[in-house]
């Protein structure tokens, strides 16, 4: 679902386990690492887009995990003109995005990547919370930031206190 000004419909997804990490997980065959993320179709709400790219990208379903909170809006952002695919109708020029954040209580052996056809990642890991800022590409960097900063008292809830409420400790 691409909107009258250009944005792609988006789910981001931020993982959480009580000790303040964070999933990360490295796209196919390319060394960037994300979040979990996807578009929303145009018969999903942005929670029924959620637990669908849960499930194709982590392997995980509504079962394993507990949604804690979500960003109150759109956060946008634009893509390089490199990835603009300009001979498509409409021309996507960026994601406007909803994101979650989510409790795990399954375990991590319950995270599955092959689960999806189109694998989206090829390796995860644990990170720490504000990790994500400095490894993830510079154009989504700003809405990572957005997100985590709107999500990181949630996040500091869960993890007693463990997720700083800002990416410089405060």
């Amino acid at each position: 679902m691409i909107d009258e000004n250009g944005f792609r419909a988006n789910v981001g997804i931020i993982l959480l386990k009580e000790s303040g990490q964070v999933f990360w997980g490295r796209r196919q065959g390319m060394s960037a690492w994300q979040f979990p993320q996807g578009g929303i179709q145009e018969t999903e709400t942005p929670q029924q887009a959620m637990f669908r790219e849960l499930e194709e990208e982590v392997g995980l379903t509504s079962a394993h995990v507990e949604i804690l909170g979500q960003t109150a809006g759109w956060m946008r952002y634009r893509l390089p003109r490199r990835y603009i695919r300009y001979n498509q109708t409409p021309v996507c020029i960026g994601q406007k995005q909803r994101w979650f954040v989510l409790h795990l209580t399954g375990e991590d052996s319950d995270v599955n990547l092959e689960r999806a056809t189109d694998q989206e990642f090829d390796q995860w890991r644990w990170i720490n919370y504000w990790e994500a800022l400095s490894g993830v590409v510079d154009f989504k960097r700003k809405v990572y930031k957005r997100a985590l900063c709107e999500l990181a008292p949630v996040a500091s809830k869960l993890t007693q206190g463990r997720v700083a409420l800002s990416p410089d400790g405060a």
